[in-house]
């Protein structure tokens, strides 16, 4: 299937590894050129050229923290005029609550709400006014069902997606199609540290906390990045300029809802 945006310009925050990486990946399949970006320098260019080897379009790496000013400005300087953005940033850590200070949600709020706003910020007047836009945002699953040990990450994405709805239906009529993705659980080296963690906290084996969680999931097993991918590549294409501030949950059937 022709997606239609060969020769298309994407951002893709966060890509070096995990869910962003599939994104790219799908996307670059399609023929869009791409700006990948990740903090560690030797894990985003082997990436960038895995990429370019496969499907041979321009990738350009800028190793930037992207929760920064300065990261940002270095992405948008690689990439000034994106048809494309995929706003992605590590999550916030697991815990309790009680155990948060302010800084800890300051940072969370940065990186998951006022980083993705201010990209979207950036590069969307420069969007309508080419008529083409596509900006899918990688939140989470938590945001329609909240999970306790993410406190941080419930609040931070619950926000931005207030705003997308919002933003989402004042630029739909221009052809910017913004949309939001929800991951559920997803066989990245993310989850595999967080479930090490709590099965750590509850005395057992990663190997049996994962098993027992993959029961929970209808599907009966963890999620690919390179499924996530696919799903992504076609909010960003030509034909998904009909849907217009969704958050599609993309978890095997885990979070237990009608609507």
């Amino acid at each position: 299937m022709d997606l239609g945006i060969r020769g298309k310009k994407a951002i893709i925050c966060a890509s070096s590894q995990g869910l962003g990486r599939g994104c790219a990946q799908a996307l670059a399949r399609e023929g869009v050129e791409l700006v990948i970006n990740g903090r560690t320098a030797a894990a985003l260019e082997a990436t960038a050229e895995a990429i370019r080897r496969e499907a041979g379009v321009k990738v350009v790496a800028v190793a930037a923290d992207i929760t920064t000013s300065e990261g940002r400005a270095a992405v948008l300087a690689a990439c000034p005029e994106p048809d494309i953005l995929v706003n992605n940033a590590g999550g916030p850590p697991i815990g309790d609550f009680r155990d948060w200070d302010e800084a800890a949600w300051m940072k969370a709020v940065n990186g998951n709400m006022i980083t993705p706003i201010m990209l979207i910020k950036s590069v969307i007047d420069g969007m309508i006014e080419r008529r083409f836009g596509r900006i899918v945002n990688i939140t989470s699953r938590s945001v329609k069902a909240p999970l306790a040990h993410l406190g941080l990450s419930n609040g931070a994405r619950a926000g931005l997606t207030g705003f997308i709805a919002g933003l989402a239906r004042q630029v739909a009529r221009h052809n910017v199609v913004i949309n939001n993705l929800l991951p559920g659980p997803f066989a990245t080296d993310r989850q595999i540290d967080g479930l090490t963690k709590l099965a750590a906290k509850a005395g057992q084996s990663y190997e049996s906390f994962a098993k027992a969680r993959m029961t929970e999931v209808p599907a009966g097993r963890f999620g690919t990045p390179e499924e996530f991918g696919r799903a992504c590549a076609f909010l960003c294409s030509a034909d998904a300029g009909f849907i217009v501030g969704q958050n599609l949950l993309i978890d095997g059937g885990a979070v237990n809802v009608t609507f």
